[in-house]
């Protein structure tokens, strides 16, 4: 720039030809930093509603809650159709998942459901899903409905030593009827003993990433406990498989449950009570889906949720942490229940 001020005889200031011209570009460099400043504020301030610490609070889930002598537990993911909104889950007698079959509800607020009926029966006595079917879940691909199930052979009784699989059934519409497909089981535990799988998959979550349906489930090694369950993940081609399990598996070392979402243009797990110390009571991230690490904590964190995860299915990148969904809930006197739960960010300490 060139001179603004200069001094007259008397040692008064006068503007020079440029005053003008100097001030206006002053004045606009002044509005870029304010600006700038200003989208520095906002920027900061998303970045920590993204980031703050999580709470869990719950309430009814009218018409699939506590009932006397009655189990729902395991709900899936939740799915929005038209003006409802759609959740399965394992019903059944006993307090377990071991001896049961899939049921669903509609909803057109997610706080009152409207049970509407068996989704899938038991499969044929003697095979891999004869005893059991339960902890489902829902894709939605290709303009069809694919129900991700659990199964088990063995007749339910204590001490139970479970031998799941996992299963799909298609449909072209949400209220069925579902075929099995003849592909089944489409997840099998590992024939090597050495692999974290080696005796149990259970728990499909399914999201839609590259074009791609990205299948994590959870499984327990040979001679391991409940407490040591870890989460892996398996990826095809077309929804009906083949699923391959990813070379490097387990992906994330513990939680009992799965529950992932796409979160920006990457995906975010919840992790609920049970795994290593560092990792349990929290929401994990990975900007490549398979190596997580924290991002939240979540204070009263919900046990086997399913989610509403609007951005599941759509390959968008724009998926954001879920803020709402289903879990088991729990009262003295009754078997496990539905029970909904919302997420909402505290500041941290």
């Amino acid at each position: 720039f060139e001179t603004v001020w200069k001094v007259d005889r008397d040692g008064k200031h006068t503007h020079n030809k440029f005053e003008g011209k100097v001030t206006m570009k002053i004045h606009r460099v002044f509005q870029m930093v304010w600006l700038l400043v200003g989208w520095i504020a906002v920027a900061t301030a998303t970045a920590k509603a993204e980031t703050s610490n999580l709470k869990a609070t719950y309430s009814s889930a009218g018409g699939i809650g506590a009932e006397k002598s009655v189990m729902r537990r395991d709900p899936s993911d939740i799915i929005k159709v038209d003006d409802l909104y759609y959740v399965w889950y394992s019903k059944g007698k006993i307090s377990p998942g071991y001896d049961a079959t899939v049921w669903y509800a509609t909803s057109p607020d997610g706080h009152k459901w409207i049970e509407k009926g068996m989704a899938l029966d038991k499969g044929t006595p003697g095979s891999w899903e004869g005893a059991s079917v339960f902890t489902p879940n829902i894709l939605v691909a290709e303009g069809r409905y694919w129900l991700f199930y659990t199964g088990t052979s063995r007749t339910y009784k204590k001490p139970f030593n479970p031998d799941s699989k996992i299963g799909i059934a298609v449909s072209d519409s949400p209220d069925g009827p579902w075929q099995r497909l003849a592909t089944n089981p489409a997840l099998t535990n590992s024939d090597n003993q050495d692999d974290f799988d080696s005796h149990l998959v259970d728990d499909a979550c399914l999201i839609v990433r590259d074009g791609k349906y990205w299948f994590f489930y959870k499984g327990r090694q040979l001679g391991k406990g409940p407490g040591q369950t870890q989460m892996g993940l398996a990826i095809a081609e077309k929804p009906e498989g083949p699923y391959v399990k990813y070379e490097n598996n387990p992906v994330i070392p513990g939680n009992h449950e799965v529950l992932v979402w796409p979160q920006g243009k990457g995906v975010a797990a919840m992790i609920g009570t049970t795994g290593p110390k560092e990792i349990t009571r929290s929401i994990l991230y990975a900007e490549d889906g398979l190596h997580f690490s924290k991002t939240h904590d979540v204070i009263d964190v919900p046990h086997a949720a399913g989610a509403y995860r609007q951005e599941a299915f759509t390959d968008s990148g724009m998926g954001k942490t879920i803020r709402w969904g289903v879990h088991i809930g729990t009262r003295k006197g009754f078997l496990p229940f539905i029970q909904r739960f919302d997420l909402n960010p505290i500041e941290s300490p």
